[in-house]
């Protein structure tokens, strides 16, 4: 498929992936809509000329409207919290994709990539684990939901209306709350620390990569596929973590053991509720911060000719040139 004056739904637009999909879409010469739940004005978005549909996922009315007259939708809107009551995932996550993907096929859209997460195989999966690798929901909301919204939309690949699964990695680059901002607030206040002498393997994939590979799957047309998608780099959570407080000139976190972790954001997540302070972190991003083996992405590599353009090295340099002129504490929702 050419890409070229295709038009491109994105949602979750207003977040840090869509919008970054959106800027490169539209370099490659695509129309992008976008549907966001926020009723925000992005500058950003603005400045591109993106036409922005404001609603849920959820609510069919707004779901047809957002794709008719579409070529493609590309679905990033989610619930990515460690933890929470998992209906109110399952709301979003499963029903919403669902309901996105059914309104897509009605509206004559042809392709439909869903974004999903590495996370499908829980937080203790095989070394190398590749598409066919055992699942697993491992009592989490947001691992739990991913598996079900894939299955669910697989169900919905016919000859006509294609379905692609993207299993990213953990997404970093300018913007990323969970792997760039969260943890460099948390450095900044003297308060991080990573588990268990940062053994295991942090799956990281820079923005731009994860772009590309997406891109790679649509020209291809790999309906009724799965891909995971990382930067294929074997990096200890332990030089992950060091990197970002040396490019940001702050001291090198300490290593602690995950379970003393566990206790201390339990005992803070208390005190900010006791205080009616937002909660900044739960005590259940330790597990998303302990896994022990790089994902395999000879799939992508094989099948789409997908190579990772930016190393961690470079990624880095991208990240710390965005948060010299950015604050970064206005991020935080």
């Amino acid at each position: 498929m050419n890409l070229h004056n295709k038009t491109l739904l994105i949602t979750g637009i207003d977040e840090f992936v869509g919008l970054r999909i959106a800027e490169l879409a539209i370099a490659q010469g695509m129309k992008v809509r976008g549907l966001q739940t926020s009723t925000e004005q992005n500058k950003k978005a603005q400045t591109l000329g993106i036409e922005i549909i404001n609603g849920s996922i959820t609510d069919p009315t707004t779901a047809q409207k957002a794709c008719q007259g579409v070529d493609i939708v590309l679905h990033t809107e989610q619930i990515a919290e460690e933890a929470g009551a998992i209906n109110h995932f399952r709301d979003v996550n499963v029903a919403g994709s669902v309901n996105i993907a059914k309104a897509a096929k009605q509206a004559g859209v042809k392709t439909f990539v869903h974004l999903s997460s590495v996370m499908v195989y829980g937080f203790n999966y095989s070394n190398g684990v590749t598409e066919t690798g055992v699942l697993s929901g491992d009592n989490n909301p947001y691992c739990q939901t991913k598996i079900e919204a894939e299955a669910a939309l697989l169900e919905l690949n016919t000859p006509g209306f294609g379905i692609i699964i993207i299993r990213a990695g953990d997404v970093y680059g300018p913007g990323s709350i969970p792997w760039i901002v969260r943890p460099i607030l948390m450095m900044r206040q003297k308060l991080f620390a990573y588990a268990n002498d940062g053994k295991g393997v942090i799956n990281h994939v820079y923005i731009d990569n994860l772009i590309d590979g997406i891109f790679l799957a649509i020209e291809k047309e790999t309906y009724g596929e799965i891909f995971n998608i990382t930067d294929g780099q074997e990096t200890s959570w332990k030089d992950y973590f060091m990197r970002l407080s040396a490019m940001e000139g702050l001291p090198a976190p300490l290593s602690l053991p995950k379970d003393e972790i566990k206790l201390f954001l339990k005992l803070r997540v208390q005190g900010q509720k006791l205080f009616r302070k937002k909660v900044d972190i739960l005590p259940e991003s330790i597990d998303f911060m302990t896994r022990p083996y790089a994902c395999s992405i000879a799939k992508a590599q094989n099948m789409l000719n997908y190579k990772p353009a930016i190393d961690l090295e470079e990624g880095m340099q991208r990240t710390h040139e965005w948060l010299q002129k950015t604050d970064i504490q206005k991020l935080i929702k």
